[in-house]
């Protein structure tokens, strides 16, 4: 029937297109890639991607597909910035949409290519996340200790400096504050990070420690920047949170990528934890200035 020709025709050109493209990025990574292993790796993806393409370019012979140099560029650039492991799992997060469309022509693939195709689609499935986890940095393992750090932080240093402005009413006392607070709080969540990885987790339980308290440290110092170097509530609060909102859309994102889960959600639920405990910290403060008469 037409319409299913027609169909056929267009996923075998989208899939034609996207095997290409991959094949190629894959081929430049490796390429670029010092570690022997990894790259080994990234030429068996390369491979089973050119392989990918072969079968369907026998449905559309003519086909010529090109690959974007802007693409290619882009994903080198991530690469030299969040490591080989985060650009696999990136380019990865189409594959969904691709085995989707892969089922959906199943039934109007030729009885001589459903072995092959068969082959292709469970290849989509698990055969390329399995390569992936062969390229998984020893840091990777971790990250999810960074994002407790960093979430933490966020909440708890953006609450300290709401509130501590409320009662000071002076922004080099609330941006003090911060620190110190971030100082004890990122000893004592490096401790709970300690304990939590004694507890079966796959790692060094001391490094959990170290990635949980340097990340937390790190973003009490980042937060509480703005309040030294202005004398506004106003904007060292503005700037403070908006620092804060960088990290979380760059910690969240990247935690998305890796760890292969929705980005929105997840950075909603972090924006409004961090918002809603920055005005409730900010009223108590000014509550407890107000009825206790401080002045500072």
């Amino acid at each position: 029937m037409p319409a299913e020709e027609s169909a056929l025709s267009h996923v075998a050109m989208v899939g034609l297109t996207d095997e290409f493209t991959d094949a190629t990025i894959y081929e430049e990574l490796a390429k670029r890639t010092k570690n022997e292993a990894f790259a080994g790796t990234l030429r068996e993806l390369a491979a089973a991607e050119r392989k990918h393409f072969a079968f369907w370019h026998k449905y559309i012979p003519d086909a010529a597909p090109t690959v974007s140099r802007f693409k290619i560029y882009w994903v080198l650039f991530l690469k030299t910035i969040f490591g080989v492991t985060f650009t696999v799992r990136y380019l990865e997060r189409h594959e969904g949409d691709v085995i989707k469309a892969y089922k959906s022509v199943r039934h109007l693939i030729p009885e001589a290519d459903r072995s092959p195709f068969d082959e292709m689609l469970a290849d989509e499935v698990s055969h390329e996340a399995g390569f992936s986890r062969r390229i998984e940095g020893a840091t990777i393992r971790y990250i999810s200790f960074v994002v407790l750090g960093l979430a933490d932080a966020l909440v708890e240093v953006t609450g300290i400096h709401a509130g501590s402005l409320g009662i000071y009413n002076k922004t080099e006392l609330a941006g003090l504050a911060g620190v110190i607070a971030g100082a004890a709080a990122s000893l004592a969540m490096a401790s709970a990070a300690y304990a939590q990885a004694k507890q079966g987790f796959q790692g060094s339980a001391k490094l959990s420690a170290i990635y949980t308290g340097v990340s937390y440290f790190i973003t009490a110092v980042f937060l509480a920047t703005p309040y030294f170097l202005t004398r506004s509530m106003v904007y060292a609060l503005g700037s403070s949170l908006t620092l804060a909102v960088i990290i979380i859309t760059f910690a969240t994102y990247y935690s998305s990528v890796i760890s292969n889960k929705p980005f929105t959600r997840d950075f909603a639920e972090i924006l409004g934890i961090m918002l809603g405990v920055t005005v409730a910290l900010y009223v108590f403060g000014t509550i407890i200035r107000i009825t206790t008469g401080i002045s500072a």
